[in-house]
């Protein structure tokens, strides 16, 4: 069975609605494809073995974030076992998913996961290898992204990419990098490669991004995936032991983990943050940002001064 095809349920373009019913969706520019605005990284956390005790909490995990309606699931095969992981757990669930549709409502059924991976390594004939196993790795026929991971032979991978994309091995490509000081790179390409996405660094203490990369993303209409939006945990330390601020609830927001993740979805040009985790619990928490209110630019600003100070 393709991916396209696990779990499927249709989702609903109600951003921005105070009461949603679905997980509010952001569309990809080029295609106007919705895709579910909280995405779910796999960096660290799905690097894992093969036993039950390491495997269950990630495939909790993934199971919850796809009931909530979370379809985007990126990694790399810089992240050790986690592409593999990754399709292990996904065939799991489809299988679940086979002996438990009957029983499920429609508010349970989880969507289908657009699969997101990428290329790092130099030399065409090696990314080719390495893209093939890949996708091997994930159980995936035909991928949804392919990024070039930290622009790493940028200009030798994305002809490929474009050929693959083409041929309908996969259906978008893009390009990351986890450095703020390669944004200006970053705007050159989006600017003259023509790419689908990007994946960048953005969150309330590192907002470089406001000033080039994210209007370059809205002028080319580049989708905008966020790496580590609580920068590794960095966010929740600045605020340990501080109460959320009242006007938290002018945006349908419960805790400092959707307080974040909301104010990066807030930015009009930004996709889908892909928050990494291991527990179940926060996986819970994360994927309520995606529903009900967003902030206002006032309301932004409200919580820059909050952080800030």
């Amino acid at each position: 069975m393709h991916r396209r095809s696990f779990l499927g349920l249709a989702l609903g373009a109600n951003f921005g609605a105070p009461a949603a019913r679905t997980m509010l969706t952001r569309p990809i520019p080029k295609t106007k494809e919705p895709l579910p605005v909280i995405g779910l990284g796999t960096w660290q956390t799905f690097d894992v073995g093969t036993s039950p005790a390491e495997r269950g909490p990630v495939t909790e995990v993934l199971r919850r974030f796809l009931a909530a309606g979370g379809r985007v699931v990126d990694s790399s095969p810089m992240y050790g076992r986690a592409e593999e992981v990754t399709g292990d757990l996904v065939a799991i669930l489809e299988v679940e998913r086979r002996r438990a549709t009957s029983a499920l409502d429609g508010a349970r059924r989880s969507a289908s996961p657009f699969l997101a991976t990428k290329v790092w390594t130099t030399g065409s004939e090696a990314g080719i290898r390495e893209m093939k196993r890949s996708m091997k790795r994930l159980r995936a026929a035909r991928l949804d992204l392919m990024q070039v991971h930290n622009l790493v032979d940028v200009e030798t991978h994305l002809p490929v990419l474009r050929e693959w994309k083409k041929a309908g091995t996969i259906r978008y490509l893009g390009v990351t990098h986890y450095q703020q000081s390669e944004s200006a790179r970053i705007e050159r390409l989006m600017r003259s490669e023509a790419l689908d996405f990007v994946q960048i660094p953005y969150s309330l203490g590192r907002r470089q991004a406001e000033a080039r990369v994210l209007p370059a993303a809205r002028d080319t209409g580049t989708a905008v995936l966020v790496m580590q939006p609580f920068e590794t945990g960095e966010l929740f330390r600045r605020v340990k032991g501080k109460a959320l601020p009242d006007f938290a609830a002018e945006f349908d927001c419960k805790s400092f983990a959707q307080f974040f993740l909301k104010f990066i979805v807030s930015h009009p040009a930004v996709t889908c943050p892909l928050p990494a985790t291991s527990n179940p619990k926060h996986v819970d928490d994360n994927v309520q940002a995606g529903f009900g209110r967003l902030p206002d630019e006032a309301l932004r600003r409200r919580m820059v001064a909050f952080f800030e100070a």
